[in-house]
Formats: C-alpha cells, structure tokens, sequence
C-alpha cells in the first residue's frame, strides 16, 4: 500500500502568477469546507504541493493502487494521485459517499468528465510553468537556495542564474535540474568536469571507427556558445580561439543545429 503522509515543512507553494494566486486563494477556502477537489495540470506544476496545502494530514494513495477502497474505508480524508487510473470510477465514487471521505483528485486530466464534474464540487486547473513566466524567477531562486544548502555557498559574488537557460519542459521538475546543474557548473573544477566526460562517454562508446568526430560536438559547441557570449563577434571570437575566421565560420555551421 503506497500510502504515505504529507511533510508539511516542505509545502512552499511559489504563487506569483494569477491562476496560482486564484488557485491558492480557492485552496485556502477549501481547507475547511467538505468539498472533493479535483486538481488537474501537468507534472511538476504544483498540484501535490497545492493538494498537500489543503489537507497537510492526508495520506496519498495511487489510483490504480489495489488497496484504493481500503484507503478510502480508513480514511477521513484522501488524496488520490494518478486519478485517471481509477478502474471502476462510478464505483469508487458510491464507496466516497456512502463513507464521507473528503478526497483531493490529482490527475493530468479530467477524466470521464461528466461523472468527475458531478462528483468533484470544485476544480482546481494549474497551467504548465510556461504559461505562468511570473512564477519562473521566484521558482528557480528557491531551487538555487536549495542548491547553496546541499552544495554550499553560492560560487562566485555575482553569480546569477542564467533565465534563458532553464530548462521548462518537464516545469519545476526540469526547472529544478537545470538551476542545479546551473549551480554546480559555476563551482566545479577540471578533473571533475573530466570525470564527469569521461562517465558521459563511457555509456556512448560503440564498436565503429568514428567515435572521435562524433563527439567532437561536446567540447566545439560549448566553446562558440561561450565565445559567441563573451566576444560578440566572430571576428573577436578567431582571434581569441586562434582560428581564421572562414575556419570558424564552417566550424558554427558545421555545428549549426546545436547553436
């Protein structure tokens, strides 16, 4: 039974956007109320986090979990991840009101949406961090904390995050990994960078004869990347790499598809 109570400690939901301020503003309405909640958006959009706001005691369950009904019989109050994998929603839904138990939904989606819609009171929609930009910058500057916590101090005096690089796809689960990476690439040295190479590469070797030129890309594209920032121009760039620049410029069409 993947049961497990909630750490009310780590609940910080970073709400700076609209629909997450209205969200949050309906979830503190909600604490109290005996209402089922269905919350609804992608992974990584705050959805536990929100959901865990509401009901700091509760147990979360799985929806496909075999032991759901047992859950539901035990429990007061119940959050239901992966809600779209319920089996047998009508059923599950007979077993919530002949018990009394007040349950929070989490899912991708909505589904069977006419029966959800009647039996879930309100419906709480959490855009994709993309949508939400106002969040992005309060988000990555609480993962950066978390960074100096477990990594320490942050690196440099001024250092800052580079925003254009964050990685946005998986939202504050990708968000998170790129602020870390961001974080330990402005402290680590050398040999660990070779290290960490060398471990890349090792998972990349094949038996053929052009290993070489196909790996060329990890050190050339980070270098114009870099060059291309620090210089901006190509002329500056030859120069500071010591390569003429019809040299350099076939190299950055070359690797055009990375730039």
């Amino acid at each position: 039974m993947t049961v497990a109570a909630q750490d009310v400690a780590a609940i910080n939901f970073i709400a700076a956007s609209r629909p997450l301020k209205e969200a949050l503003k309906s979830a503190n309405l909600l604490k109290s109320l005996p209402l089922n909640t269905f919350i609804m958006g992608q992974p990584g959009t705050g959805r536990h986090t929100l959901a865990a706001f509401m009901m700091p005691d509760a147990p979360t369950i799985r929806g496909d979990d075999q032991l759901l009904e047992q859950a539901i019989q035990s429990y007061d109050k119940l959050i239901v991840e992966d809600f779209d994998k319920v089996s047998n929603l009508q059923k599950l839904m007979q077993l919530l009101k002949k018990n009394g138990t007040k349950v929070i939904a989490i899912a991708d989606k909505m589904s069977n949406f006419e029966q959800t819609r009647v039996s879930f009171g309100v419906h709480i929609e959490l855009p994709p961090l993309e949508e939400r930009p106002e969040d992005i910058e309060p988000l990555a500057n609480k993962f950066f904390d978390e960074a100096a916590t477990l990594f320490g101090k942050t690196p440099t005096e001024n250092f800052k995050i580079d925003m254009d690089c964050l990685d946005l796809s998986m939202n504050a689960f990708s968000l998170r990994k790129s602020v870390f990476l961001h974080y330990l690439s402005a402290k680590i040295d050398e040999q660990e960078l070779m290290s960490l190479m060398e471990t890349y590469l090792l998972r990349q070797v094949k038996d053929h004869g052009d290993l070489y030129r196909q790996n060329l890309s990890l050190y050339e594209v980070p270098l114009i990347r870099a060059g291309a920032k620090r210089y901006k121009s190509q002329l500056k760039m030859s120069q500071a790499f010591g390569l003429n620049r019809n040299t350099l410029r076939k190299k950055i069409n070359e690797w055009k598809d990375y730039l």
